[in-house]
């Protein structure tokens, strides 16, 4: 009878294959993970956007007109007070008059700042209708759904500052009005009594 001794253990290719095991179920368990992260992040992004597009298409647009609604008539109003107030062309004592013109140009210039406010989210609306098209043609390609994403939180940053712009112009103006009111409502001070 013939002994058959046991093979001798491989070690080499014992551990070799623990190794590719170990290196199998670890890269598996990192691909769970970073699914996982992306998904939370996927979902987070999505939260965010569909917070953001509501904010864009359909609370600030509203506001704007609201307050555009609210201030353009009013602007309007002083600006052609101001300019009824501004007295024919004469020699001399005219520094009143020159605080009038100042008044109605710096009044021209929140409309025209308020019209150009009103033009970039025409533009804004053009460009993100532009590429929610190319969304449709092309589903696959993710950096249109990013850049509308983008866009989305530009325009929500832009429409603060827009807002804070004209907060602040009409707290100036208001002001410059407030502190020249009498040259506003009598540009040339009567100087008969100095003259008796």
């Amino acid at each position: 009878m013939v002994l058959r001794t046991a093979a001798p253990i491989k070690w080499h290719v014992v551990l070799l294959d623990c190794h590719s095991t170990w290196f199998y179920f670890h890269s598996r368990f990192i691909r769970c993970v970073r699914k996982l992260l992306f998904s939370q992040v996927d979902a987070f992004r999505e939260r965010i956007t569909g917070e953001a597009e509501n904010l864009v298409a359909d609370f600030f647009p509203k506001k704007l007109l609201e307050l555009d609604s609210f201030l353009k008539e009013p602007i309007l109003n002083v600006k052609m007070w101001v300019q009824l107030l501004i007295p024919r062309i004469e020699d001399g004592n005219n520094f009143g008059v020159s605080i009038q013109e100042e008044t109605v140009a710096e009044l021209r210039t929140v409309e025209g700042e308020a019209a150009s406010y009103l033009d970039q989210i025409s533009r804004y609306y053009i460009t993100r209708a532009k590429l929610v098209s190319k969304i449709t043609k092309y589903p696959h390609v993710e950096d249109y759904q990013r850049t509308v994403t983008e866009i989305d939180e530009k325009e929500y940053i832009s429409l603060k500052i827009i807002v804070s712009e004209l907060r602040n112009q009409y707290v100036t103006l208001h002001d410059m009005i407030l502190k020249n009111i009498e040259k506003i409502k009598r540009p040339r001070s009567s100087n008969n009594e100095a003259l008796y």
